[in-house]
């Protein structure tokens, strides 16, 4: 942020401010287009969920009507899955009881265990005489040897819609026999549409009944998707397998119940859209809206057991038969034990079978939810900018009770407008975004207020005075446009020191002692980075953090964090000496520097902050600063630091290294000096970097031989590092693809 923009930030009325902020607002409600961030979906569905809590119950007033598989009717029969000719027997009753349509929210995947023909060979080794293979076959054809035969047979002379289940994950399972076979034509509008590019949910596989008991007037999968938070809102009316659109068990359902012949899906016309969107299905006279994907929004009717249910055990002695005449019927379960049970807008505990009687309702009322995101934009629009203006002035001009009770009266009116006007109209409208924008406004005016019209000195001095320089604050107070309170990206430097051993030494003192011990230090070191134009961010136990080149502009960022390293070198001895002659223990540090782009600004919660950086490039100069006990360095800074350098520092290149958390390798050194070293240290630095360009190259021989005559003249911990690695890699060469980096496992 430039001067300028500053300055002319530090003059904002409240009230420009909030004409600002409403802007902002505006602006990025348009970037989002037609598809909002999901967690305003999930807001704008929290909303809705409490929508239908205010609206309450609402009677059904459809003939629907289920037949529950419930705790009684496990008591009464036993535990699931049944035998089929149970299940057999209760369709035959429903049958008889003149259901409509019967719906079955179970799927039979595999042929029934308990069936007599698959004892019959058993049996034949207590008989006297045995019979031969055709009769064997006899037998076993028989319905009444054969449960999975039965339950077909009471299908097939019952108007009945069989359910399965996709799966949508590839699984490895397919199997191509498994099909579906909906009895219904389904056709596409516009006609010379193509099912490959409509954009119905897709299905890798069907996990459809057993042939024998497959003999229902029709099929319809039951799957039911919930959203990111678990619950049910929508419910596709198709899907898509092997590029064949199949319709769900409601639908069916519907269409056999109306007498209708075909399904249709109506295709949006935008050819330059792929895959195209869905508008809706149309069943006989009635047309269903859904969303892009064919998905139906539920207008749920209320919790569960809305809906009339029978028990399945009633059913299968004949009760209740006079309940079912002329409805649609679906069949299910709601026994805990059995697990299709759902989360919906009324309840996280809802039976899986009531969502279809839902969407049998929505569709027979014609009142499922439908969303109009044109609406849904411009109101939006409308909120933003008249609201955002309007509670800005109120803000501004009046008392703060008034402008309270006016974001109040906005938030609430917004509120009660979308459930009036539209959500009782079976609308829904995702009005959140200009709900947190509206919240926005009010709490940056309210704080803007409160904050920038006070005493901007004070504050600067408050903030800043403990970890600048008296020079900077003085700066700041005396051109505050100069600052950045905000978070802005910048190029700074960054530095990191500890105390080697540091827990081994506090040990041996008592808090009192550690105390003063440390404030001598700390203050010692602060010192050196206020002088050297930095700013020390943060005390971390033993360690300090300190940055250069914020809050104030310094060009020579770099260059003063390596002088404040080699200062603090230097003060340390005089420390270590004063401390020996006291009975002190002497202390070594690690220094790790790193300079980029990183964030730089107030950061904290709202009751407390700090003006500190973050980024990657804080992280690696904190891995710089740990690394330096491995390479026996005080100092180490990395190839950006170096940059930024140039030629007035003489470093000696240490390694090529990928700290933890980064992918990319980084080129570390070890400043030696300021301007020109002495020769023998220059010499020894370029004979080092030779070495590592036999290394980086594998010329592990060679890198040895100048290493270890490095170490023998003079020792040091760097070059015993470099000599057991080329030892272990001339056991266990690296790959052929190497490029001299080595990985830091651990920080």
């Amino acid at each position: 942020m430039n001067t300028s923009r500053l300055k002319s930030f530090f003059s904002l009325s409240p009230f420009k401010v909030g004409c600002l902020v409403t802007l902002a607002a505006v602006l990025l409600f348009a970037s989002f287009g037609q598809q909002k961030p999901d967690f305003l979906e999930s807001l704008d569905n929290r909303l809705t969920d409490t929508m239908f809590r205010w609206r309450g119950t609402i009677k059904p007033a459809q003939p629907i009507v289920i037949v529950d598989i419930d705790e009684k009717s496990l008591r009464a029969i036993g535990q699931w899955p049944w035998p089929r000719n149970t299940v057999a027997k209760m369709i035959q009753n429903l049958g008889a009881g003149g259901a409509k349509v019967i719906g079955l929210d179970i799927v039979f995947a595999e042929a029934d265990r308990t069936s007599p023909k698959n004892f019959v060979d058993e049996l034949q080794q207590f008989l006297p005489v045995q019979l031969p293979p055709e009769r064997l076959a006899e037998l076993k054809a028989r319905e009444a040897l054969d449960h999975d035969l039965a339950l077909g047979k009471a299908l097939a002379t019952t108007p009945s819609v069989l359910g399965y289940v996709f799966q949508t994950k590839d699984d490895g399972l397919k199997n191509q026999a498994d099909i579906p076979f909906p009895s219904g034509a389904t056709r596409l509008v516009p006609s010379n549409t193509s099912y490959k590019d409509i954009s119905l949910l897709r299905a890798y596989r069907a996990i459809t009944n057993v042939v024998t008991v497959a003999q229902g007037q029709s099929e319809g999968f039951f799957n039911v998707f919930p959203d990111a938070s678990g619950t049910v809102r929508k419910v596709p009316l198709f899907m898509m397998m092997d590029g064949i659109p199949y319709p769900s068990l409601a639908l069916e359902m519907l269409r056999i119940g109306s007498g209708a012949q075909e399904s249709t899906i109506q295709v949006s016309r935008q050819k330059n859209t792929s895959p195209r969107g869905i508008l809706g299905v149309e069943v006989g006279s009635i047309f269903i809206p859904t969303d892009e994907k064919g998905q139906l929004t539920v207008n749920f009717r209320g919790p569960g057991q809305t809906y009339p249910y029978l028990s399945a055990a009633d059913i299968l002695t004949g009760k209740d038969l006079d309940r079912v005449q002329g409805k649609f019927v679906l069949i299910g379960t709601s026994a805990a034990g059995l697990l299709d049970l759902r989360a919906t807008p009324f309840s996280n505990i809802y039976p899986g079978v009531e969502v279809h009687a839902n969407i049998i309702d929505n569709i027979l009322s014609h009142d499922p939810f439908t969303h109009d995101i044109f609406s849904e934009i411009g109101i939006t629009y409308v909120l933003l900018l008249i609201g955002g203006l309007c509670l800005s002035a109120l803000l501004t001009y009046t008392s703060p009770l008034v402008g309270g009770l006016g974001g109040l009266l906005l938030v609430v009116g917004t509120i009660a407008g979308n459930y009036l006007f539209f959500f009782s109209h079976n609308q829904l409208l995702g009005l959140s975004y200009p709900l947190l924008a509206i919240l926005a406004i009010f709490l940056v005016v309210t704080l803007f207020n409160y904050f920038f019209e006070g005493q901007k000195k004070r504050f600067i001095s408050a903030a800043f005075g403990h970890y600048v320089s008296p020079q900077i604050v003085h700066q700041l107070m005396e051109h505050p446009e100069k600052l950045s309170l905000q978070g802005e990206q910048k190029n700074l430097t960054v530095l990191f020191s500890d105390i080697r051993g540091f827990t081994t030494i506090s040990e041996k003192m008592t808090s009192e002692e550690l105390g003063h011990f440390m404030n001598e230090y700390l203050t010692a070191m602060s010192n050196i980075v206020l002088e050297g134009k930095g700013t020390v961010d943060k005390f971390i136990g033993d360690a300090i953090m300190a940055i250069w080149g914020a809050p104030l502009e310094d060009a020579e960022h770099a260059a003063n964090s390596v002088r404040a390293a080699f200062r603090m070198m230097t003060e340390l001895e005089i420390l270590r000496t004063d401390w020996e002659k006291r009975g002190l223990p002497g202390i070594d540090i690690r220094i790790g520097i790193n300079t980029g782009v990183m964030s730089v600004g107030n950061f904290g919660s709202d009751q407390r902050f700090a003006y500190t950086v973050m980024g990657d490039n804080v992280n690696l100069a904190s891995r710089l600063e740990g690394a330096s006990k491995i390479y026996g360095t005080n100092i180490i800074i990395s190839e950006f630091t170096k940059a930024e350098l140039g030629e007035r520092f003489y470093c000696r290149f240490l390694d090529q290294v990928r700290v933890k958390g980064k992918d990319v390798p980084v080129r570390i050194y070890e400043p030696l000096c300021e301007g020109e070293p002495e020769p023998a240290l220059k010499m020894e630095a370029e004979t080092f970097a030779k070495a590592l360009d036999y290394y980086a190259n594998q010329k592990f021989q060679e890198a040895v031989e100048i290493i270890r005559s490095l170490n023998e003249a003079k020792p040091m911990m760097l070059y015993n590092l470099y000599l057991d690695r080329i030892a272990h890699y001339q056991k266990e060469p690296p790959p052929p693809d190497w490029d001299g980096s080595y990985t830091f496992t651990s920080k």
